[in-house]
């Protein structure tokens, strides 16, 4: 019998599968039972009333698709009356996703979603900082520092923080988010890109530029979950491309304690609970007993190169 359980700081998963924020809602279970999930995280909820960006909002591209929503949301006062209790009858811990435009905004929404019912907090520093010219939290380990300690302080809620690959230093936002209190990072958001019709001229999304995601950023993905374990203690939870049981593995190997599973579900609703059994019986197959063991194990070895 395979162990598929995992830690994630104090949270323990029944399996390290879970959606990616923006991917994933209550009426999934109208399809599988969620409680196969590792846990529940929810789409990114803003401390108030946002419309979101221009349409077209997504665009298909080659090996995988361009977003740019904009996080549309109703508040978190309407998410914490209307949206956690829809999950109040699974078992699978839920994790609310939140983003914010200044550090104060996402030390008082971290409080206010500090609310039974919700397991832990995902802190979208991936999204524009207004107080750095619109840059994200997380491209700069400053700013990292910064929103993570002001939410570590209001909230007694574990914290992952969710990282963008669109910055030059992956490493050192890592170290900074750890240092700020951070029980996990994931690891990452969508990468910035556009296309262009060549029909109308214009770009496909209305926004312009907007996220890449889908197999097309998995190897990219796989690479900043690889630096990142190599640099904190705190679990990486793998994010970029994930839509088989093997991309799992290869995640773990990496240093993935954990995966989110997104653009894989808009093509097949019901992917994460088949990846599961796809890293079941991967693991029975090979031997392996229990998933957590598979955590950081690639085989890097640095031989003197020989001129």
């Amino acid at each position: 019998m395979v162990e598929l359980s995992v830690r994630i700081g104090s949270l323990t998963l029944r399996n390290p599968v879970m959606p990616a924020s923006g991917c994933f809602s209550h009426e999934f279970g109208q399809v599988f039972d969620l409680d196969r999930l590792g846990a529940l995280v929810t789409k990114s909820v803003t401390p108030k009333l946002r419309k979101g960006n221009a349409i077209p909002r997504v665009a298909e591209v080659s090996h995988g698709m361009l977003n740019s929503i904009g996080i549309p949301s109703k508040g978190i006062a309407h998410f914490v009356r209307e949206v956690v209790p829809l999950y109040a009858s699974y078992s699978s811990p839920l994790v609310a996703s939140v983003s914010a435009d200044t550090v104060a905004e996402f030390a008082d929404a971290a409080a206010a979603l500090s609310v039974p019912g919700v397991a832990a907090i995902e802190a979208n520093i991936s999204c524009p900082n207004l107080e750095a010219d619109g840059r994200a939290f997380a491209m700069m380990p400053d700013t990292t520092h910064a929103a993570v300690a002001a939410i570590r302080q209001r909230t007694a809620l574990p914290v992952w923080a969710k990282l963008t690959p669109n910055t030059g230093d992956i490493k050192a936002v890592a170290i900074a988010a750890e240092r700020a209190g951070a029980d996990a990072v994931v690891v990452a958001n969508t990468i910035l890109g556009m296309s262009i019709n060549v029909t109308t001229f214009r770009p496909t999304l209305g926004n312009v530029m907007g996220g890449l995601s889908g197999p097309a950023i998995k190897p990219i993905a796989l690479r900043l979950v690889f630096q990142c374990a190599e640099v904190v203690s705190i679990p990486v939870i793998g994010c970029g491309g994930i839509s088989t049981g093997e991309d799992v593995v290869e995640f773990m190997l990496a240093g993935a304690t954990a995966v989110q599973v997104g653009t894989a579900s808009f093509i097949h609703a019901d992917a994460m609970v088949r990846i599961v059994d796809e890293l079941r019986a991967f693991c029975a197959t090979r031997g392996v007993d229990r998933v957590a063991d598979l955590v950081h194990k690639a085989r890097v070895e640095h031989e003197p190169i020989e001129w």
